[in-house]
């Protein structure tokens, strides 16, 4: 048979959702790939029940529905400070997997270089091998996920077409502060190039940090292409519904792009998501609150089971520090603590350009309940890795 195309030589499937798969088949709690537990608001849930009976059940117009782009354009406005039209300056995706692809290939002709930093959600890598771009990483420290000032500049002065920045980010929870967002900007105006965010984790942020759109930024607006989703902020991870927003001169490439792509995010769950969109303020106070409330439970806990972790500013990922059981392969302790510990994480290795196999990543978007019960598991994990570390020196 002919050679397959090589560009899938160079990435693996998603190993976030191939956790899931081995979460599964074992019956553990799947704190690896991030969706919850819980369902969306009830008021979202009857709108897609009143949508289902009705006749809005054909394609939408490919960039996405009126109401859906006008609502979504009043509700980013006024957390972006900008004001967005929905006509022009708005693309529908199917999530934002799709928005930032779409907007890969919009950019990036094939030799072009993007910045990325790392660690970084793993979607970023096979996105910038599609796309023919050629990533240019730059580390964040271990410490404090900030960035080292010259390696960014000495990145810049390579000529890249585009920066990725994931603010609040998968997997640390950084929320990149005001001057950081300030010195990015500052070198994407001076060597002319592009932004492109991911920031579906806009509304899930810890106090004292706030989340700050780099697009509303002096002079960023134009520059910069907003990613994101209703996924995280309305838990319904499987409606697929994302978007791009950015100026119209880009929405036009990337309109073009997505319309042979997909055609369009479904129209039906565009529909019911309309309502969402008009939720006023205390809606995302109560979220803000809600996961605070799981973060604060679930680090807690791991305290109290003397693991080592990083504190998360914003999203709902925590890194743990496994250095301590003595593990060579990161991807084969999280199966190994699948299967015998009943826990699923996301072995760290997955998000790193550097060589880093002692850190695996959970997520607390779920229950309480559910929270307990991996806690629980976990309290087993010292004993069982015994067993464990004394079949790694057999190997």
């Amino acid at each position: 048979m002919p050679e397959l195309s090589k560009r899938t030589e160079f990435f693996t499937d998603s190993i976030i959702r191939r956790m899931t798969r081995i979460a599964n088949k074992y019956g553990a709690i799947n704190l690896s790939q991030g969706f919850p537990d819980f369902d969306p608001p009830q008021v979202l849930k009857a709108a897609l029940t009143k949508v289902a009976g009705g006749s809005i059940h054909q394609y939408s117009i490919t960039w996405g529905a009126a109401n859906f782009r006008e609502a979504l354009a009043r509700k980013q406005s006024h957390f972006m400070g900008l004001k967005i039209n929905p006509d022009t300056q708005i693309v529908v995706t199917c999530g934002s997997t799709e928005a930032m692809i779409a907007s890969m290939l919009t950019v990036c002709n094939a030799g072009d270089k993007v910045i990325v930093f790392s660690p970084f959600y793993e979607n970023y890598a096979a996105d910038a091998i599609l796309s023919g771009a050629i990533p240019i990483y730059v580390n964040l420290n271990p410490t404090h996920f900030g960035f080292n000032i010259d390696e960014l500049e000495d990145a810049f002065k390579q000529k890249p077409k585009a920066l990725i920045l994931c603010n609040p980010s998968n997997p640390t929870g950084k929320v990149f502060t005001m001057p950081e967002l300030q010195i990015i900007a500052d070198f994407a105006i001076k060597y002319d190039v592009f932004v492109i965010t991911d920031e579906v984790y806009e509304h899930i942020v810890y106090a004292p940090f706030k989340h700050i759109y780099i697009a509303s930024l002096p002079d960023m607006f134009e520059r910069t292409i907003s990613c994101s989703s209703l996924s995280k902020t309305y838990s319904i991870t499987g409606w697929r519904l994302g978007y791009v927003i950015a100026p119209a001169i880009i929405i036009d490439g990337i309109r073009k792009v997505h319309d042979f792509l997909t055609v369009g995010a479904a129209a039906p769950l565009q529909e019911a998501a309309v309502v969402a969109l008009k939720f006023k303020d205390d809606y995302y106070i109560k979220l803000r609150e809600s996961y605070t409330a799981k973060k604060n439970f679930f680090l807690k806990g791991l305290d109290s089971l003397g693991l080592k972790f990083t504190v998360p500013q914003g999203a709902y990922y925590v890194l743990v520090d496994i250095s301590e059981f003595g593990a060579a392969n990161d991807v084969e302790f999280c199966d190994w603590l699948a299967c015998e510990v009943g826990v699923a994480a996301v072995p760290g290795s997955s998000f790193f350009r550097e060589e880093v196999h002692h850190l695996i990543r959970f997520h607390f978007a779920k229950n309480q309940e559910t929270l307990t019960e991996a806690l629980k598991r976990l309290g087993t994990l010292r004993i069982k890795a015994e067993k464990y570390s004394s079949w790694q020196k057999l190997l």
